[in-house]
């Protein structure tokens, strides 16, 4: 029996991630919220993981509004880096495998190409500077880790700090009739949360370390992903297309952050389906699919 530890369960990740471990042979899962776990208080850490004796533990507890995190910054490396330290130490003292999730936003977005495992991040904003942070300090603290980089996330529990997800705030605007605005010459890798609770599932099973991007596979602009989901749900709206310098985002986004992974052919482990399927299936899911 492998026994896992999700820090962050009530989130977009970490619950569904809690689901399929639960929902497979072989784990024994300790969940733990906010509310359970403090990852900026060293002694709560200790105390968390002293008690549930894990043999693997997943990370999914961050500080994710981009924007706040550029007015805000002590909070987001207090979070996403010195938290993360705190949990690798503590995985150390446990003999513990190390799994912290990250994000396609610790790259500059210039490749003009897909980010794979291999290529130099460079950071253009606060968030992905605190989450390079917390890789490089989960490496450094934690002889066993797993650096998961995810991107542009979808799940059916929704980004709790967020008040819900891209998904769910275009199709409320299109109930409302409301315009709907969205910049399309930024390029990203949609990532449904339970194709990444998958494809995550399958890589603490064989214990994998190092760095590993996990997203639906293929890449689209925000518009366009926009658009697949009114048409999806066959929800009429009037969607125009905008310039990131018309959104008004006090936080640079990466141009084209879309990410490979050369390291999951490698392992002979599934890329998850296209991000277009994914999106059917959430919607399908939530029961807004037309």
């Amino acid at each position: 029996m492998i026994r896992v530890t999700v820090i962050g369960s009530g989130g977009q990740l970490g619950s569904d991630l809690v689901a399929a471990l639960r929902g497979t042979e072989g784990y024994h899962v300790t969940a733990f919220t906010h509310d359970d776990i403090d990852v900026t208080n060293p002694d709560s850490v200790r105390t968390a993981l002293q008690n549930a004796r894990p043999n693997i533990v997943v990370n999914c507890a961050a500080f994710v509004r981009v924007d706040d995190c550029e007015d805000h910054p002590e909070t987001a490396f207090l979070v996403n880096a010195v938290g993360a330290l705190y949990v690798a130490r503590g995985c150390r003292e446990s003999n513990a495998l190390c799994v912290y999730i990250s994000t396609d936003y610790v790259f500059d977005g210039q490749k003009g190409a897909p980010y794979t495992e291999e290529d130099c991040p460079r950071p253009l904003n606060v968030y992905g500077a605190s989450k390079l942070a917390g890789e490089t300090l989960v490496q450094q603290a934690c002889p066993r880790s797993l650096v998961v980089r995810l991107a542009s996330v979808f799940g059916s529990t929704g980004a709790r700090s967020k008040g819900g997800n891209f998904v769910e705030a275009i199709i409320a605007k299109a109930q409302r009739a409301d315009p709907i605005r969205v910049v399309d010459d930024i390029r990203m890798s949609p990532t449904y949360s339970r194709d990444a609770a998958s494809g995550l599932e399958a890589l603490l099973r064989r214990e994998i370390t190092g760095v590993i991007h996990l997203t639906n596979s293929g890449a689209c602009t925000w518009y366009e992903f926009a658009r697949a989901v009114l048409d999806y749900a066959g929800a009429k709206a009037t969607l125009e297309a905008v310039s990131s310098h018309q959104d008004g985002a006090r936080a640079r986004r990466p141009k084209d952050s879309t990410l490979g992974s050369a390291r999951l052919l490698a392992l002979h482990v599934d890329r998850p389906r296209p991000w277009q399927e994914a999106l059917r299936a959430y919607l399908i899911e939530t029961g807004r699919a037309r």
